[in-house]
């Protein structure tokens, strides 16, 4: 690749794992990316809007490029019809920024607006976002002394993509 990286260059995978290299280690963060990913409407749209940044670190070479959605513009890209989705897909987008960038969203809306598949997708965010992945269960010695156990897993999981 000759000059500055282009998120519009890079494959769906590529861009998905440049965005998540990015969001490592905060997981609402993380939790926005899979969002927008698992959707499998959102990344080829915001990638072909032009609203995803792409950055080299120090380490390139080995681990690749690092992604950010520009969370800033989107509102004008939605106001000018750059991007475009159903409600549903709309609620979803909106959500992710909300995880990834604060931006507010009103719950009630959110929730009565998604199909069941998108539902399913909000409540593997949230729970991705709360970090129920890494929750230990606490099991009690005969003293009754609370110690950690082992991981729960997430209170919802991501469904699993072809």
């Amino acid at each position: 690749m000759i000059g500055e990286p282009r998120a519009a260059d890079l494959e769906l995978v590529d861009l998905e794992s440049a965005l998540l290299r990015a969001a490592v280690g905060d997981y609402a963060a993380e939790a926005a990316v899979l969002l927008l990913a698992n959707s499998g409407y959102w990344l080829p749209r915001l990638q072909a809007a032009g609203l995803i940044a792409i950055a080299l670190d120090g380490d390139a070479a080995e681990g690749g490029p690092w992604a950010a959605v520009q969370w800033g513009e989107l509102d004008g890209a939605l106001r000018r019809g750059t991007v475009t989705g159903s409600g549903g897909e709309l609620r979803v987008l909106r959500a992710a920024a909300s995880l990834a960038d604060g931006q507010a969203v009103d719950l009630a809306d959110l929730t009565a607006g998604v199909d069941r598949e998108e539902l399913t997708l909000l409540l593997a965010a949230l729970a991705h976002a709360a970090g129920s992945h890494e929750h230990s269960a606490v099991v009690r010695d005969p003293e009754g002394v609370p110690h950690a156990g082992g991981l729960l897993g997430p209170v919802v999981s991501w469904a699993t993509r072809d």
